[in-house]
């Protein structure tokens, strides 16, 4: 079983966040890892709902403000309907993923945990603009 760190950085390299899930196969996809990821943090939130979400993606009617979202109101979130809007994110560069010293492309890539327990993601800001 591995253990997998996912860390959220800025594109500068500065540490965001970070927290660990435990008890997972030695390889997973891309696409697992994100909708694994989605699914934690989505759950955490659901736990307490609040009307500020602070995850990967912005969920549904919600406004981006530095540090998260937030919602119209209290409410719980679809983890399976961020999961959607991740992998649409990641597949148009709204965010990249870092297993070791290397970026993953593609979402049927597999990443060995064994070597590569460290997932950084870094979201990529829109220029005013442009």
């Amino acid at each position: 079983m591995a253990t997998v760190t996912f860390r959220d950085e800025t594109a500068t390299g500065r540490p965001v966040t970070a927290w660990q899930v435990t008890g997972l196969p030695e390889r997973m996809t891309v696409r697992e890892l994100i909708t694994l990821r989605i699914r934690e943090e989505v759950t955490r939130h659901n736990a307490r709902p609040s009307d500020r979400f602070t995850g990967l993606v912005r969920p549904d009617d919600a406004e981006t403000e530095p540090g998260g979202h937030r919602l119209r109101e209290p409410r719980r979130i679809d983890w399976q309907r961020q999961a959607e809007i991740a992998e649409r994110a990641f597949l148009a560069n709204g965010f990249f993923v870092l297993a070791g010293d290397r970026q993953v492309d593609h979402l049927d890539e597999v990443v060995d945990l064994t070597t590569d327990p460290d997932l950084i993601f870094i979201k990529l800001v829109a220029l005013a603009g442009g």
